[in-house]
C-alpha cells in the first residue's frame, strides 16, 4: 500500500460522527443508568423494606436485607464487562452499546412490573433479584462503551471534555430519579407510593430507552475501532489479552473509580435514609422528610453537573493525573469533617443548612474525581483491548466501591456512629490517592494505538 492509499485509508477511518450524535449516544446510556440505579436505590432506602421485606419485625433489619439486593447488580456488572468488554472489542462499540442499552431497559421495566412479598412471598424476593442481576449484566457493559464512543470521536486536546459527556449522564440521571420520585410524593401519600407509586419510575425508564436505542442505532461505528480493523489490530480474545499485558492497568482504573462510587452512594442512598429515618429505623434522626432530602439532592447534583465539565477543562489543560490527585487529597479532608454537618447531637433536628453544605460539597468533589475518568480509563489501555479493559476496571470498582455501600455505611452508622462512615470513605480516597500515584498521565497519549 503506497503512503498516499494508507493516508487516505486513515483519513476515511477518522470521519466522525457529529458532535451532537457523540453527545446523545454517550450521555443517554449513562443517564440512564443511574436512573435505574437511583431509582432502584430510593426504593430500596424507603419502600422495598415495607413492599419485599415486611415480614420482618425488625425495621433495621428490614432495610439492611432490601438494601442487600441493591448490591446484586454490581456483583454481576463484571460478568456484563467481561461479556459485552469481549464482544465490543471484536465486533465494535455500536452493535454492544445497543445490546447493552436493551438488556439494561427490559429488566428495570420489569422491576416496575413484579408483585409485592405478600402476593408472590420468597418468590417475588427471588424475582426482585434476578432482575436485579440481569440489569447488572447490561448495566456492566453500557459505561465503558459510552465512554469510548465519546473519546474515540474526540480530537486530541478535548478527550476529557468528550469524556465529560458520558459522565454528565450521571447527574441527569440522577435528577431525573429523584424529581420522579419528588412528584409521585408531592401527590399521593405513603400508602399509595406502598401500592403502587414506587413501580412508577422503573416503568418510565421504557421512555428513556427507547430514545436510546434510536439513538444508537443511527450512529456510525468510532473512527478508532475502524482503524483498528482496517489495520487488522482486532485481537480474538481480548480478555486473554487485556488480562495478560495490561492487568495492572486494571487494578489501577478499579480503585480511581472506586472512590467516586463510594461517594455517590454514601451521599445519594445512605444519607437519603440517615437524614430521613429516625434512629430505630436505621437513621440518623435529623427529622426530614423524604420529598424535602430529595429536594436538596436535587440542589446538590447541579453542583455535580457544574464540576464535572471544570473539572474535565482542567484535565484537557492540566493533566488527568493533577485533577484526580487534588480531589483524593480533599476527599481525605472531607470524609475527617462532614460527620459533624449530619451529627443530630451537633447540628440540632432539620439543620437545612447544614446538610445541604454538605451535599454540595461532597457532590462538587464527586464531580471533580468522576469526571476525568471517562477519559483517564481508556486512555490507559490500547485500542484493541479499550473496552474490555476499561470496563473490567470501572465495573471491579462497583462491587469494591459501591455494591455494599448503603449496607456498610447503614450498619457503621447505626453501631458506631455517623464518624465511621467518614472513616470508611476516607480510607476509600486514600486507596484511590495511591492508585492515581502509580499512574503515568496520560493527557498526550497517542489514542490510536
Amino acid at each position: 500500500m503506497s503512503a498516499v492509499e494508507a493516508a487516505a485509508g486513515k483519513a476515511q477511518a477518522m470521519v466522525r460522527d457529529s458532535v451532537k450524535t457523540v453527545i446523545a449516544a454517550s450521555m443517554v446510556g449513562t443517564a440512564i443508568e443511574f436512573y435505574d440505579f437511583y431509582a432502584y436505590g430510593t426504593a430500596a432506602a424507603n419502600y422495598f423494606p415495607k413492599v419485599f421485606f415486611g415480614d420482618t419485625t425488625n425495621p433495621t433489619v428490614a432495610l439492611l436485607a432490601s438494601l442487600l439486593t441493591f448490591a446484586i447488580a454490581f456483583i454481576a456488572r463484571p460478568l456484563g464487562s467481561l461479556v459485552f468488554g469481549h464482544f465490543g472489542d471484536r465486533m465494535g462499540r455500536k452493535t454492544t452499546l445497543v445490546v447493552s442499552l436493551l438488556t439494561m431497559g427490559i429488566a428495570t421495566f420489569l422491576i416496575g412490573c413484579l408483585p409485592t412479598y405478600s402476593q408472590w412471598g420468597i418468590v417475588a424476593v427471588a424475582a426482585l433479584c434476578l432482575c436485579r442481576f440481569v440489569q447488572g449484566i447490561g448495566l456492566g457493559g453500557e459505561w465503558s462503551g459510552a465512554a469510548l464512543v465519546a473519546t474515540e470521536n474526540a480530537p486530541e486536546d478535548k478527550r476529557a471534555l468528550y469524556g465529560s459527556f458520558p459522565e454528565l449522564g450521571a447527574p441527569i440521571g440522577f435528577f431525573l430519579s429523584n424529581g420522579t420520585y419528588f412528584l409521585l410524593e408531592t401527590f399521593n401519600d405513603n400508602d399509595a407510593m406502598l401500592a403502587w407509586g414506587w413501580r412508577v419510575p422503573f416503568l418510565l425508564s421504557s421512555i428513556l430507552v427507547i430514545v436510546g436505542l434510536v439513538v444508537r442505532v443511527q450512529m456510525e461505528e468510532t473512527p478508532i475501532f475502524r482503524m483498528a480493523q482496517e489495520q487488522k489490530k482486532v485481537v480474538k480474545s481480548p480478555l486473554t489479552e487485556v488480562f495478560k499485558k495490561s492487568w495492572k492497568e486494571v487494578m489501577q482504573a478499579t480503585f480511581l473509580v472506586a472512590v467516586t462510587y463510594t461517594l455517590f452512594y454514601t451521599l445519594a442512598t445512605w444519607s437519603l435514609a440517615w437524614g430521613t429515618k429516625s434512629v430505630e429505623d436505621g437513621g440518623g434522626n435529623l427529622g426530614f422528610t423524604n420529598r424535602e432530602y430529595l429536594l436538596m439532592l436535587m440542589i446538590a447534583v447541579c453542583v455535580f453537573a457544574a464540576f464535572i465539565i471544570i473539572s474535565c477543562v482542567n484535565a484537557d489543560r492540566f493533566g488527568r493525573r493533577r485533577v484526580i490527585t487534588i480531589s483524593s487529597v480533599l476527599l481525605v479532608v472531607f470524609a475527617l469533617l462532614f460527620p459533624y454537618l449530619l451529627d443530630s447531637g451537633v447540628v440540632g433536628q432539620r439543620n437545612f443548612a447544614t446538610t445541604l453544605l454538605f451535599l454540595c460539597i461532597g457532590f462538587a468533589l464527586m464531580g471533580t474525581a468522576f469526571g476525568p475518568i471517562g477519559a483517564f480509563l481508556p486512555e490507559l489501555f490500547d485500542a484493541n483491548v479499550r473496552y474490555s479493559g476499561s470496563g473490567i476496571g470501572y465495573n471491579l470498582a462497583a462491587i469494591v466501591g459501591a455494591a455494599f455501600v448503603p449496607t456498610i455505611a447503614t450498619w457503621l452508622s447505626h453501631h458506631w456512629g455517623v464518624h465511621s462512615v467518614g472513616l470508611y470513605l476516607g480510607v476509600m480516597a486514600v486507596c484511590c490517592l495511591i492508585s492515581v500515584i502509580t499512574c503515568k498521565e496520560t493527557k498526550d497519549v497517542d489514542f490510536t494505538k
